[in-house]
């Protein structure tokens, strides 16, 4: 089913997982000209849904909304608990290091934090920073307007704004199309930020059965 645009990959009485695109807001933002967004398109069709978590407006891909009061409760208990599963498929500039890797994956371990003076960034910080855990494995080496790039996989293991794009930035592999934390060459290698949460794994807040969602990375 797709809600003006929004294709709904799972629905029920309870929650509606969607597929947002890339471009659109999750939630209103300040002012009229911010007002479309997926929550807006889903309740037109829905009713009202409760947001539990959120992506960033150039990232597609999978994101849960709570159909019921109840439903929203246990879901954002479940993502602060980090008992959803989630992936994400990136292209990065160049061909990142590996390092030490369990099963092909290698961890990224640093603090962030909000650069309040450039908001909405966020920025690596020792001294005031959260802890913030990323796993990433390489899964192809491809060329992005004439330049080597790394696909990979991503999963993030805590939840801090924009905590994959500052990592993978930090690494020194900026995500391509990323207009925040990307070198203007950077940015303007791919048409939009190549960031796709493409799976989906909770369990459902009513039945206790597993839900697993993936969808296409677009890019």
């Amino acid at each position: 089913m797709t809600l003006d645009g929004v294709l709904a990959r799972y629905q029920d009485e309870d929650l509606v997982v969607v597929d947002k695109p890339a471009g659109l807001l999750s939630v209103p933002g300040r002012g009229p000209d911010k007002a479309d967004c997926v929550v807006a398109r889903v309740q037109r069709h829905l009713g009202p849904v409760g947001v539990v978590h959120r992506l960033d407006m150039g990232t597609s891909g999978l994101l849960v909304l709570a159909r019921t009061a109840e439903a929203q409760r246990a879901l954002s208990m479940a993502f602060a608990a980090r008992q959803v599963h989630k992936r994400y498929v990136a292209v990065v500039a160049g061909v990142p290091f590996c390092g030490m890797r369990d099963e092909g994956w290698t961890d990224v371990r640093l603090p962030l934090v909000v650069d309040w003076p450039r908001r909405p960034r966020s920025k690596v910080d020792f001294c005031r920073g959260k802890p913030s855990h990323t796993r990433w494995r390489p899964l192809a080496v491809e060329v992005w307007a004439g330049r080597i790039a790394t696909r990979v996989l991503l999963e993030p293991l805590t939840g801090r704004s924009h905590q994959l794009r500052v990592h993978l930035q930090a690494l020194g592999h900026p995500i391509l199309g990323d207009d925040l934390y990307a070198e203007p060459p950077l940015h303007s290698a791919a048409p939009r930020l190549l960031l796709h949460a493409a799976e989906l794994a909770l369990t459902h807040p009513r039945t206790n059965q597993r839900l697993v969602l993936t969808s296409e990375t677009p890019f």
